[in-house]
């Protein structure tokens, strides 16, 4: 018998599979717990402060390199995508439903705020109502609960490839 199994609650190669699962819950919960407290403080009604929603990228990219450096030992290059990927699409999973309980059911005016806001922001910088219907027109697919949920769910998928094939050549084992 296998002197290793008998001490280890988990394979190693089960353990390998855990890993991006893991960090693609925390990840997805990280950026959920965000969307909502840029909710709950109102920070979203507030355009000096909407650049704070994107904090979740940097969030991701931290989150990726720390799974990935942890992985490095044990996988190649091809491996870490593939850990870094899993994890941005399992994060994304959890993004998607919470912004469509965010936007559906916790906060239902949101985009009819942001819109309000936006209009006023566009007034404020001299559009003429014209070029303001324009711009919310063009806006609007983007501004409902089911495609506000896949912007996130695609930017999720992404950001983590690309921050994937960086950081697993920069961490690969050697």
């Amino acid at each position: 018998m296998n002197d290793r199994a008998a001490t280890d609650p988990i394979p190693a190669s089960e353990e390998a599979l855990l890993v991006p699962l893991r960090a693609g819950a925390l990840l997805g919960v990280l950026v959920a717990l965000w969307t909502f407290v840029m909710g709950f403080t109102g920070w979203y009604r507030q355009p000096s402060l909407l650049f704070l929603f994107w904090l979740v990228i940097p969030l991701q990219i931290v989150v990726l390199v720390l799974t990935l450096r942890r992985t490095a030992p044990t996988a190649g290059y091809l491996r870490q995508v593939q850990n870094g990927v899993a994890a941005s699409v399992i994060a994304s999973i959890i993004i998607f439903a919470s912004s469509l309980l965010f936007t559906m059911v916790v906060f239902p005016s949101y985009f009819a705020e942001l819109e309000a806001l936006g209009r006023l922001q566009m007034a404020k910088q001299g559009l003429s109502p014209e070029q303001i219907e324009a711009v919310v027109k063009a806006q609007a697919p983007m501004q409902k609960p089911l495609g506000s949920a896949f912007a996130g769910a695609l930017g999720t998928w992404i950001t983590g490839l690309f921050t994937s094939l960086i950081a697993a050549a920069w961490l690969r084992k050697r």
